[in-house]
């Protein structure tokens, strides 16, 4: 065998090169910023799903509220408002059907595209306040104001990228839209005759418009700057300054609207020529950036490769070693142990082999002994515990043994007693000391039952199951509670009656303590089609069906015995009995709320009822027969 070394040094062999390997190469990949290419490849996809169609529906909401401010001023025609109304809905709907398609987004722009949807939901109650005459201009003007401002943000958040030139002439641009949308804003505001409140926010649109347009032209790129520069110097640019002012000076221009609308249509195209561009610049950007991506992640190919056909020798022959340990492991779990507890219940002596795992490193030999340890360990437990499970039983039988030699002289000397007693108060107390004396011989019966061993009690032949079930209930301290209804003449074979006389007590003893003090306890009895069936029916609170369940598969396979378990040991003796003599218990809930337990006797432990002949003729005793 070869030098044995350590799994950590085999581990950091195992790891050593491709962790340096995947160093390198998260180096290379952060340095070049590979993702930055999908960012540009996707400003593309954002601007035709996103963008593109936003813009769009921008400039159907400006036409639709200067017509519908025109319409306040009994300047607008109603088919035309309907007109533009359907080309808002289109626009409206083309956007909800991009943009819920569209999957480049950030959680970010979903948010944005929400807060969009929700303000278009606004649309219908907004035209319903202009047609109901409830809504000013004013008013109007703002409503559709803020459905665009949802947009532009929209915009702002869409053109977020890593690349700085391009963010930031795409932002400048963005500003330029929403000076356009102050233009018609104040177009709508301006139309015919003001009102102080109304010059008041045309004031503002002015200033804030002027704003926006004189600090964009100086940070935007030249290639983009001309063509604003030509439409800020136009003279009907002028013409439109000489309008602001005079109407902010009360004034009401006559040419307002035919000036605004040739004025807003060049700033439309203007931009969206200027938008086209930025779109057009990030394709190169995007495949100059992933070109030196593949080229450096090529390099570092031959590396990666190296370690992993390093590792994988590494692994393969510590992966052998491991699997050599798991499958010796799964075989003491799964097939050595269980057949030694399988021959310890059965008496018989065992012998466990060593655990061998051929292996060149240190710790997998420390944990094969380890393993061959706790199988030995384990072996010494089931058997100390099949001991100790024996001489339990052992116990629980002697003590009952001679307690059922002591109950049967105390049953014998009660009887001689009664028959000598001729005071009323003293017979009475003779036989509720003899019904104590049935009852104890019941638990000292359980006790043997605990151990593993048939009880003594048996009769030498058929007994009526009528007086099984009396006898059964005689044997239950709270027996005046018991109701044994009349039953059919079958009869049970002598070498159960003990038992089953003994299952059914117990039955009836569970329902008269879980049931209250003044309710009944109700014995039925009936043939079946393969036997004969008891029926032991309480009324008190009844059980879950989670709980029914459960004691109904411990009926059906009588668990082992737990010492700690005292509490069911009722319950065990009832399934040690039935799997004794093939009888089924089941516990079902009781039409009172209570509980009802069943108990089917198999037809090869029932007789036919007792011929007429042999009915008439005296009854003669009959013979218990004991084994103490």
């Amino acid at each position: 065998m070869g030098r044995s070394r350590t799994i950590r040094m085999k581990i950091i062999g195992l790891l050593l090169v491709p962790l340096a390997s995947m160093v390198v190469l998260w180096g290379v990949i952060t340095a070049v910023t590979a993702t930055e290419s999908l960012e540009l490849r996707q400003y593309k996809t954002l601007w035709t799903n996103l963008r593109l169609p936003a813009y769009k529906l921008i400039s159907e909401i400006q036409r639709e509220r200067l017509i519908s401010a025109r319409l306040l001023r009994n300047s607008g025609d109603k088919s035309a408002v309907a007109a533009q109304r359907t080309r808002t809905d289109a626009a409206s709907d083309a956007f909800r059907q991009l943009s819920s398609t569209s999957k480049d987004r950030s959680e970010e722009i979903r948010t944005q595209v929400d807060a969009v949807y929700t303000q278009l939901d606004r649309l219908d109650a907004i035209r319903g306040e202009i047609d109901t005459g409830l809504s000013d201009r004013l008013h109007t003007v703002e409503a559709y104001s803020a459905i665009n401002d949802t947009l532009f943000g929209l915009h702002k958040r869409v053109a977020l990228i890593d690349d700085i030139p391009i963010y930031e002439q795409s932002r400048i641009v963005i500003d330029l839209g929403y000076a356009k949308e102050l233009l018609t804003r104040e177009q709508a505001v301006a139309f015919g005759p003001t009102q102080p409140a109304e010059r008041r926010l045309f004031t503002e649109l002015v200033g804030n418009r002027r704003f926006l347009v004189d600090q964009s032209l100086n940070e935007l790129d030249p290639s983009l700057r001309d063509q604003q520069v030509a439409l800020i110097t136009s003279p009907a640019y002028q013409r439109l300054r000489i309008m602001e002012d005079q109407i902010i000076a009360g004034k009401a221009p006559r040419s307002w609207l035919t000036l605004t609308e040739g004025l807003s249509k060049s700033f439309q195209e203007a931009l969206m020529r200027a938008s086209a561009v930025l779109n057009t610049r990030t394709e190169p950007i995007a495949d100059q950036v992933l070109s030196r991506a593949l080229l450096l992640a090529g390099a570092t190919l031959g590396l990666v490769v190296v370690s992993i056909a390093f590792s994988l020798r590494m692994g393969n022959r510590l992966s052998k070693e491991l699997g050599a340990l798991r499958l010796a492991a799964l075989e003491v779990a799964q097939e050595r142990l269980p057949h030694v507890v399988a021959k310890l219940r059965k008496g018989e002596k065992v012998e466990m082999p060593e655990l061998s795992v051929a292996s060149t490193t240190v710790e997998i030999d420390d944990v094969g002994q380890a393993f061959s340890t706790v199988q030995q360990t384990a072996v010494e437990a089931a058997v100390g515990q099949a001991q100790l499970s024996e001489g339990v039983g052992h116990v629980f039988r002697n003590l009952a043994r001679r307690s059922q030699t002591l109950l049967h002289r105390q049953r014998i000397q009660l009887q001689d007693m009664q028959h000598r007693a001729t005071d009323p108060d003293a017979l009475d107390d003779l036989f509720k000391l003899d019904h104590l004396t049935t009852r104890m011989r019941r638990h000292a019966e359980g006790l043997i039952i605990l151990s593993g061993a048939t009880p003594g009690r048996g009769w030498s032949r058929p007994v009526p199951l009528l007086d099984v079930a009396r006898g059964a209930s005689a044997e239950v301290e709270d027996y005046q509670r018991v109701t044994v209804e009349p039953m059919s003449g079958q009869r049970l074979a002598g070498p159960v009656v003990g038992d089953v006389i003994h299952l059914i007590a117990e039955l009836i003893e569970n329902a008269t303590v879980y049931s209250p003090k003044h309710t009944p306890v109700i014995v039925r009895g009936e043939v079946a089609a393969r036997g004969f069936t008891f029926e032991v029916e309480d009324r008190g609170l009844g059980m879950s069906a989670e709980e029914l369940a459960e004691l109904n598969e411990r009926l059906a396979s009588p668990p082992e015995f737990d010492l700690a378990d005292s509490d069911r040991l009722g319950l065990f003796v009832v399934s040690r009995l039935a799997a004794r003599h093939d009888i089924r218990v089941t516990l079902r809930g009781s039409p009172y709320g209570g509980t009802t337990a069943i108990v089917l006797i198999p037809e090869e432990h029932v007789a036919e009822p007792e011929p007429e002949a042999h009915v008439k003729e005296p009854a003669r005793p009959m013979r218990v027969v004991r084994s103490e």
